[in-house]
């Protein structure tokens, strides 16, 4: 499949199976990291770990802070466990029983994408929280490559101070994510 021209290309019907388990493999990986991106937002909330204020507001009891955020996250990683179930192992006879093992590689590509999107938002929702989090530490410093990325990030998500609709921001810097936009011209040396 060429998502580009939206074209299905045949592949001579070839067994797809290596291919279905690596992707299955990846899956499994990428779960692994929205996971350990939402404990790491989760650690950064709770003002019992962090140190910092409860759901990084300044004005707690009467805002929900970057809460809903967590719950998304918590949401998106917990899809994202879900899918990671293998496809490769789920085979269904086809063609008359002509192909009587049949890798699922395109179910497993498919969900590869759909998890990717999710890891994507789960990072942006970690970026937010991470930015947030500084303001509090402030005047405080942190390296000149975080600082970059802060200010990167701050062009596009402003200091959360009353609760306000965030799926703008979530969408905004999951989309530089993925395009790289946030680490572009970077160096770490």
């Amino acid at each position: 499949y060429i998502p580009a021209k939206k074209t299905f290309l045949s592949g001579g019907h070839f067994h797809g199976q290596p291919l279905a388990m690596a992707i299955d493999l990846l899956i499994i990986g990428v779960s692994y990291l929205s996971s350990i991106s939402e404990r790491r937002i989760a650690r950064l909330l709770d003002h019992n770990v962090s140190g910092l204020p409860a759901h990084l507001t300044s004005d707690p009891g009467l805002n929900s802070g970057l809460m809903i955020l967590q719950l998304t996250s918590a949401a998106l990683a917990a899809e994202n466990r879900n899918l990671a179930n293998p496809s490769s192992v789920a085979s269904i006879p086809t063609s008359a029983n002509q192909e009587d093992l049949v890798s699922m590689g395109m179910n497993s590509g498919l969900k590869f994408l759909h998890i990717l999107e999710n890891l994507e938002r789960i990072l942006a929702i970690e970026m937010i929280s991470a930015c947030q989090g500084i303001e509090f530490l402030r005047p405080l410093r942190s390296s000149p490559i975080i600082e970059k990325v802060y200010q990167r990030v701050r062009r596009i998500v402003p200091f959360i101070r009353r609760d306000t609709e965030l799926s703008r921001y979530v969408e905004e810097m999951a989309n530089q994510i993925a395009g790289q936009g946030l680490t572009s011209g970077i160096r770490i040396d």
